[in-house]
């Protein structure tokens, strides 16, 4: 055999041994870092799903609750035949129906199986009444299961053949002064808007659904495997997570995730996580349990998608075009001059001796070096960009915690941090424009003897009460706000003396007709100033307490308009 033969042969070994040895290296490394890669997104994706759903459930969830306490309603129901009580009761039910997100509601009574609906066309006004629930008709077995378990909320996929709808429902049981259940209430959310808004929301390679307590699925994209009417299914019927799964190991493992996070119960932010097979390609899933509504949110990543191995398909072109360049190079060489490349060869076997394996300093050749650098800052770019769209998410999801963090949790209200960022842009604009603008301030008389007499909780239901009466009192674009404890405060924008007056008077007057519906009489001191191009917050905050603490000096119930220079105006009490 040929020194030509034997040097390009043992050329073509040693090329080929290092570019698999550094293929093979190089793709573990790759995919060690892939998952690693996976799982902080599954976690932060996991996070971000569920408080995208919990922010679209939890006030709806709040709002059916209250209608559950009403006490129009639990009369009502106590005493359906009453039409005093139903003419009441309906139109407290349709003043929560503005309320809701779908503008819609049910009222179910015990007493008499009367089912009661309105949507958001409005399409049954005046004759809400639309069927009689009957124990033995399969359709209508959740309501009395429902009250057979006594769970006072549920949310249940269902839909309801009598109106021909199909929703997420919201099943809040309401009770009576003795704790008895006289019959439900709740609202519908619209399954294929939520689905599209909160589950199918088009991110390429992420999976995202909802399961019950018990594994059911609630939510998905395909509609064929959601469990409608979970609550009246025995086990062994329901579609179930592990459906979703072929490999009985995949299955026991999402089972297994559920069932340690139902251990650990209400900890707060635990995510489980671990690598399963969905329709033969890889994901990594990630589970949470969200004790606010009893479910678990489990999102599917495909890395392969969002992370795709073929971006590591140019390497080994350029190790095949390397080897090729080499042995043509060498085959040149020996053709043209042996001793060089002998030399050069002995060269570099002596630097590999000596362990030295630096390379000179090149700025991207017209070469396979080049193109080698070309394709890793390709790659290296795809990685960036897939990078830029993780901390845009991760962003997006500050933002909106940061929203949440200047809402009131108790009357969804802006807190006293939200109040304050407004009445600086408030202040601004004024100063900008040379406009003024107006603040009313309030507070509860005699909150803190409610508070003894009656308990916090009645307590917490009156300023949730004086929140609503609060909103329904104002103008749209105003800004009310909770300032703490029993204090409200209300920026009006754009505003004049007049109109800073009427609507001072006009939620003093509300509250207290209100509050006389609820059987317990409510009333608010209110202090206004209108504000001027050159007061700064510290004047404005001044002069509206000021004009509250007149208020509630001249008997309390009443409004005290503030006038910088002129001391306060009073009105109605």
């Amino acid at each position: 055999m040929s020194l030509k033969t034997r040097i390009l042969g043992l050329a073509a070994c040693l090329i080929t041994v290092a570019a698999i040895a550094s293929w093979l290296a190089y793709r573990e490394l790759s995919e060690d870092i892939i998952e690693r890669w996976g799982q902080q997104v599954a976690e932060i994706q996991v996070r971000y799903d569920s408080a995208r759903l919990l922010q679209s459930l939890e006030r709806e969830i709040g709002l059916a609750k209250q209608m559950a306490q009403s006490s129009a309603l639990v009369n009502w129901a106590q005493a359906p035949a009453v039409d005093g009580l139903k003419t009441e009761a309906i139109r407290q039910m349709e003043s929560f129906r503005s309320n809701f997100r779908d503008n819609s509601y049910f009222v179910a009574l015990r007493k008499n199986g009367h089912y009661y609906y309105n949507n958001a066309a409005n399409e049954f006004a005046g004759d809400q009444f639309r069927y009689v629930l009957d124990q033995d008709k399969p359709d209508d077995a959740w309501f009395f299961q429902l009250i057979e378990e006594g769970r006072d909320f549920h949310l249940n996929v269902n839909p309801d053949v009598e109106l021909g709808v199909t929703k997420l429902w919201i099943d809040v049981l309401m009770r009576d002064a003795e704790n008895q259940v006289v019959g439900m209430v709740g609202t519908g959310l619209n399954l294929d808007d939520f689905l599209q808004d909160i589950v199918d929301i088009g991110q390429e390679g992420i999976t995202t659904l909802f399961v019950d307590y018990n594994g059911a699925i609630q939510l998905y994209r395909d509609r064929n495997y959601i469990d409608f009417a979970s609550i009246i299914k025995p086990e062994g019927q329901k579609n179930t997570v592990d459906l979703l799964f072929d490999d009985p190991e995949d299955k026991q493992q999402i089972l297994g995730m559920l069932q340690l996070l139902k251990k650990k119960g209400d900890q707060a932010g635990e995510v489980e996580s671990g690598f399963v097979t969905v329709d033969g390609r890889k994901h990594l899933a990630g589970v949470a349990f969200l004790p606010a509504i009893g479910w678990f949110e489990i999102t599917l990543l495909d890395l392969n998608t969002l992370l795709p191995t073929s971006y590591l398909w140019p390497l080994v072109g350029v190790f095949l075009v390397s080897l090729l360049v080499t042995l043509a190079l060498f085959h040149l060489i020996i053709q043209s001059k042996i001793l060089k490349p002998i030399m050069t060869l002995e060269h570099a076997v002596e630097k590999v001796r000596d362990g030295s394996f630096e390379l000179p300093r090149m700025d991207k050749p017209d070469n396979e070096i080049g193109r080698l650098a070309d394709h890793f800052e390709k790659m290296s770019q795809g990685l960036r960009h897939s990078t830029r769209d993780l901390e845009n998410k991760v962003a997006q999801r500050t933002d909106e915690l940061n929203r949440l963090a200047r809402i009131d949790p108790l009357t969804g209200l802006k807190n006293r941090r939200g109040l304050d960022e407004v009445l600086d842009e408030e202040i601004q604009r004024a100063k900008r424009q040379g406009t003024g603008f107006g603040i009313i301030w309030l507070d509860i008389d005699h909150f803190k003897t409610i508070n003894d007499q009656l308990g916090h909780q009645a307590g917490d239901e009156i300023l949730c009460r004086v929140a609503l009466w609060l909103k329904a009192g104002v103008r749209p674009y105003d800004h009310p706000g909770r300032w703490g404890g029993d204090e409200f405060v209300v920026l009006l924008s754009p505003c004049d003396q007049q109109t800073l007056e009427q609507i001072a008077g006009r939620i003093r007057q509300l509250v207290e007709q209100e509050s006389r519906k609820t059987g317990h009489v409510v009333t608010v001191s209110v202090g206004g100033y209108l504000c001027s191009p050159e007061d700064n917050s510290n004047t404005i905050l001044r002069q509206a307490d000021r004009a509250l603490y007149q208020a509630k000096n001249q008997g309390r119930n009443r409004v005290c308009i503030a006038k910088y220079e002129d001391g306060p105006v009073t009105a109605g009490g």
